[in-house]
């Protein structure tokens, strides 16, 4: 899960703008990837152990885009630096909305279930809770916790 973590954090950041590390005087400059390079410079390392790992997601078969998604949750106050300025290069005009807010956008289902998910989780966030799986196959959708 390491990996897909870390990826997560990247993608955050290439997407967003939002970087989600700790301060790290010793963050490596050199022999970093290019995709972690201006990540790195900032003096800062991948904060892990801020992401909850909340759903996962595979499209059926068949479909023309398909996706094997792993859905994570992280606290606002965790993220370096003024994350309401943020903005990276794919995304523009972020904002923040209420849990409630973003479930009355027109959004794809997916996103609703996930929604759901971490509404669940914000009324019980125990630590020992299941992460759920949706899974949609050509039999039907299958729904199991990891």
């Amino acid at each position: 899960m390491t990996r897909i973590a870390r990826a997560a954090v990247r993608e955050l950041w290439e997407e967003t703008g939002l970087l989600l590390g700790l301060p790290d005087p010793a963050a490596p400059t050199f022999a970093v990837p290019p995709s972690w390079q201006g990540f790195y410079a900032r003096g800062l390392v991948p904060n892990l152990g801020a992401l909850r790992f909340v759903f996962r997601a595979v499209t059926p078969p068949g479909r023309p885009r398909r996706f094997d998604a792993r859905f994570f949750l992280v606290d606002a106050h965790e993220l370096a630096g003024d994350s309401l300025d943020a903005s990276g290069e794919e995304l523009a005009h972020l904002q923040w909305l209420t849990l409630a807010a973003a479930r009355a956008l027109p959004l794809p289902f997916i996103t609703e279930v996930v929604l759901s998910e971490v509404e669940a989780l914000v009324a019980d966030p125990d630590p020992a809770r299941r992460v759920p799986f949706f899974h949609q196959t050509p039999e039907g959708l299958r729904f199991a916790m990891l």
